[in-house]
């Protein structure tokens, strides 16, 4: 199986799969051929006996810098009937849910399987990058790496919602009212992350905690990691990340969501997050201290 993998890089060594992210071009934008090809990997390490654990990282400058927006620009402005005529498109609010809850049930396998999954983040780690990530059981960052959500600024609401189950609601707030991000470290100061390392020390770090989980039976890191999941779903973290999918789809409906895609179609995705993200300045929040910034939005 590893080797009919297009978008990703599956290994098998000394107890622990790696799956990497592999569209390095595209900042490992995730395209629905890459969120298949990344659920078929979790659930076949998860099969795995020789495996006890999973480090999800990936490729080039990026763990993942969102969703792959090309559909997106490429759709809008056709016909009405061009998208399909059989399948649904994204013509109503409940087509709009069932498109994001197919992508929804595809990362949910991190969350639901069996082993440990730690995600490696460096590089940016944006919008869907965020979504695979905080559903993983243990998040450790490069002290540099780029976390937020920028499409909350004129796209629509987080399809996916574990946020306040790591930080807790007032940073929850923080970023999704804004769009703004934090560095690694900062995301470790408020328990985003577990903890962030310089970049040059990130593998090593991630490599030498899973090295630990080897050394634990299986069956035991499926019983000690499905019981602190099911803690999570007793406070609610399954069944909000179905209703944020419907939010969503809600949030899509607003005037700013349909000035971007025009943008993007009519202009092309480049002015549209230039619309989208300029106004921010450098889009950044500042955890300790305060926010002073320059006429340009950017922090001094």
């Amino acid at each position: 199986m590893a080797d009919e993998y297009k978008t990703l890089i599956y290994e098998v060594e000394k107890g622990r799969a790696r799956i990497t992210l592999n569209r390095p071009e595209k900042l490992n934008a995730l395209s629905m051929e890459l969120q298949t090809e990344l659920n078929a990997a979790l659930w076949d390490a998860d099969n795995d006996v020789n495996v006890h654990a999973v480090i999800l990282r990936g490729n080039g400058r990026a763990f993942s810098a969102g969703y792959d927006l090309t559909p997106l620009a490429s759709r809008r402005g056709a016909a009405d009937d061009s998208y399909t005529a059989v399948y649904r498109g994204g013509r109503t609010f409940d087509d709009d849910a069932w498109q994001m809850e197919r992508s929804q049930r595809l990362r949910m396998a991190i969350f639901d399987m069996h082993k440990p999954v730690i995600a490696q983040v460096h590089g940016f780690c944006l919008a869907g990058g965020t979504d695979i990530a905080f559903l993983c059981d243990i998040v450790i960052a490069a002290d540099d790496a780029t976390i937020g959500f920028p499409p909350a600024r004129a796209m629509g609401a987080l399809p996916n919602n574990m946020w306040i189950y790591h930080c807790g609601p007032q940073w929850a707030k923080r970023m999704f009212l804004t769009g703004d991000s934090i560095t690694g470290a900062e995301a470790a100061k408020i328990g985003l992350v577990l903890k962030s390392v310089p970049k040059d020390l990130l593998e090593a770090e991630v490599e030498q905690l899973v090295d630990r989980m080897v050394m634990i039976d299986t069956d035991l890191l499926s019983a000690n990691k499905r019981i602190v999941n099911l803690q999570l779903e007793l406070m609610g973290a399954r069944t909000i990340q179905r209703l944020a999918t419907e939010n969503d789809a809600r949030a899509h409906l607003a005037p700013s969501v349909r000035e971007f895609g025009r943008i993007a179609g009519e202009e092309g995705l480049k002015a549209a997050l230039h619309w989208r993200d300029a106004k921010f300045g450098d889009g950044r929040a500042r955890v300790e201290g305060p926010e002073i910034r320059d006429e340009n939005g950017r922090l001094v």
